[in-house]
């Protein structure tokens, strides 16, 4: 059976599989649609959790990060398990406590006012549009190599997909269909990487794989990952980190825009006690470590792999690495894996010096072009896609047909299972807090049941043609919808809990200042509303303010937001007698009630 026919084969049933649990599940009413009847267990609850937060960005794109950046890019995985527990700790019990149906609901009720409602849907909608445009391109990327086909078709594909099972079967149909997907895509991460762990080490276990001895050069793996990324040039895979304020606040920005992302705060509007929220959280932390513990060790040996595949001789023990490079392999004798991720564009290869073999270094530093010339290298050949590495990783150790195929229904997955999530924020933002909440209350459950499904299908056209001019690789794109929740949404969901004095006018201005200046921050190093070539200034460290990429600006768009609402709180009026007590009343967590749409 040829591997098309394989892949075919995975991806086919897992589609089968997801649409059938959709039509099992689908939703009858808006309770259903949005909370799938706020019954659902927590373990149940904590997988689809895992599986609504274990976007394209987890499956496809960081371990990609943590290979080419190494240690520098751990600060997607601290920042994003960091958030979890914020989440889990200060938000979560007490927004089930509150009772709604989704995040723009409480900031509305709270603030006691429409204008904040329609500035959270703002919020809501913008930073889930962003996050969506990385689950487009992940699922793009993943279908273009396992359907073979374009990866412009493989987004469309994609499209169709979520189409179906997210616009039927609301959030009842997304919560078990995350589950099936949550146990696709974590058996596909680790079966992989215990294969690979395996090869390269004798350990099984990949996380302690990584720290016991390279079997061929019988080094220690992460020693030898050293030695042979910086005979090729490139930075130490273990090398600390020099600009450590941009580090804190990107680690920052992401733990706190975790907490303030709608799609994940509403899975927990679907349990039935206040208890159940915190114990799904604590569930939902259980199985993202299985994927998260598992993510360094994929991507420190994908790297090594990939490139004492396109250097043989380094991949025993080495004497002298110079004289290694000198005999990289020759670009006829490529492997097919090569071969078949160059049909998706993902891979390219250019032969500067003619001499048809493959080099592959790090032609920026200018500290290594004197070995490079006396090699007679003009220039890095071959440029590999980051988002590819955990996709071309079975392949990369020549893993079985089989391997290929569950990798292949993984990827997508992930890619589609938090798209769906995605989709029902903002459908759900749209339908009930913007027309039943504010322009037309007398809409009847048929007709509001009509607008989530028209807005979600708008939602998924908008998020396509992102997808399709994307303004980074997933899990940058990730990292800034990340920054846009962290300072919209996060600060005002703290103090709706915990201040008593915060009143509409506060929480509105600093809404609307975390968000604009954060936009405006990322604007102006990626281009106005990431259209390509419009940017005012080169997304270089050199112009960044005091050093601050626009990927970490959130956690100072945070604290913008933060300082506007408590200024103008502290000189506006105070809120209702009833607001506050309100607030102390959701602030002790005993017993719920269940989700309401008043």
């Amino acid at each position: 059976m040829s591997q098309f026919a394989i892949n075919l084969l995975f991806v086919g049933g897992s589609f089968a599989l997801y649409i059938g649990i959709a039509i099992w599940a689908r939703a009858g009413s808006t309770k259903d649609f949005y909370v799938a009847g706020g019954g659902v267990h927590p373990v149940t609850n904590g997988m689809a959790t895992a599986a609504d937060w274990m976007s394209a960005a987890s499956f496809i794109s960081m371990a990609g990060l943590l290979a080419s950046g190494g240690y520098a890019n751990s600060t997607f995985l601290m920042g994003w398990t960091g958030g979890y527990v914020i989440l889990a700790m200060l938000l979560a019990p007490y927004l089930r406590k509150f009772g709604k149906f989704t995040v723009p609901d409480f900031i509305g009720d709270r603030f006691y006012s429409k204008t904040a409602r329609v500035v959270a849907v703002i919020c809501l909608i913008v930073a889930s549009v962003t996050y969506v445009i990385g689950q487009m391109t992940g699922a793009g990327v993943a279908f273009s190599r396992f359907l073979e086909v374009p990866s412009s078709t493989g987004i469309w594909i994609a499209a169709g997909i979520v189409f179906l099972y997210a616009v039927f079967g609301g959030m009842k149909g997304i919560t078990y269909t995350q589950v099936a997907q949550y146990i696709v895509l974590i058996i596909a991460y680790t079966i992989p990487a215990v294969f690979i762990a395996m090869q390269l080490t004798g350990n099984p276990i990949p996380m302690f794989g990584m720290f016991s001895t390279h079997t061929e050069s019988g080094v220690p793996l992460l020693a030898k990952l050293d030695e042979v990324v910086t005979a090729l040039g490139f930075r130490d895979y273990t090398a600390d980190v020099d600009n450590k304020l941009n580090m804190v606040l990107f680690t920052l920005s992401l733990m706190i825009g975790t907490a303030g992302l709608p799609h994940v705060i509403i899975r927990f509007f679907t349990v039935p006690k206040v208890a159940d929220a915190r114990w799904s959280a604590g569930w939902a932390l259980v199985f993202i470590a299985l994927l998260y513990l598992t993510a360094p060790a994929v991507g420190s040996m994908a790297r090594l792999n990939l490139a004492t595949t396109i250097f043989p001789e380094m991949a025993g023990q080495v004497e002298d690495y110079q004289e290694a490079l000198a005999n990289p392999i020759l670009y006829e004798e490529r492997p097919d894996w090569i071969r078949t991720w160059e049909d998706t564009g993902l891979i390219t290869f250019t032969d500067h010096n003619n001499d048809g073999r493959i080099q592959m270094y790090n032609d920026a530093n200018p500290g290594f072009q004197p070995i490079a010339s006396e090699l007679g290298w003009e220039g890095n050949e071959l440029t590999v896609n980051n988002d590819i590495l955990v996709l071309a990783n079975p392949e990369i150790a020549n893993l079985p047909g089989w391997v290929i195929g569950l990798i292949a229904a993984g990827g997508i997955a992930a890619a589609l299972s938090t798209a769906a999530g995605l989709l029902l924020a903002i459908s759900s933002a749209i339908s009930h807090d913007l027309i039943k909440n504010t322009i037309n209350p007398s809409i009847s459950e048929k007709g509001e049941m009509l607008a989530a499904r028209i807005s979600m299908a708008g939602a998924i056209l908008l998020a396509t043609y992102l997808g399709l001019n994307p303004p980074g690789f997933a899990a940058q794109v990730v990292a800034l919808a990340f920054g846009i929740a962290a300072a919209s949404l996060f600060p005002v969901l703290m103090m709706g809990i915990f201040s008593t004095r915060m009143n509409s006018k506060g929480a509105i201005c600093g809404m609307l200042a975390g968000l604009l200046s954060t936009l405006l921050y990322i604007f102006t190093y990626l281009g106005w509303f990431f259209i390509p070539g419009t940017n005012m200034l080169a997304n270089v460290e050199s112009n960044w303010l005091f050093g601050i990429s626009p990927l970490s600006f959130g956690a100072v768009g945070a604290m913008i937001n933060f300082a506007v609402a408590y200024a103008v709180s502290s000189a506006t009026e105070e809120p209702p007698q009833e607001i506050q007590e309100l607030v102390e009343s959701v602030r002790y967590p005993k017993g719920a009630g269940a989700a309401t749409g008043h």
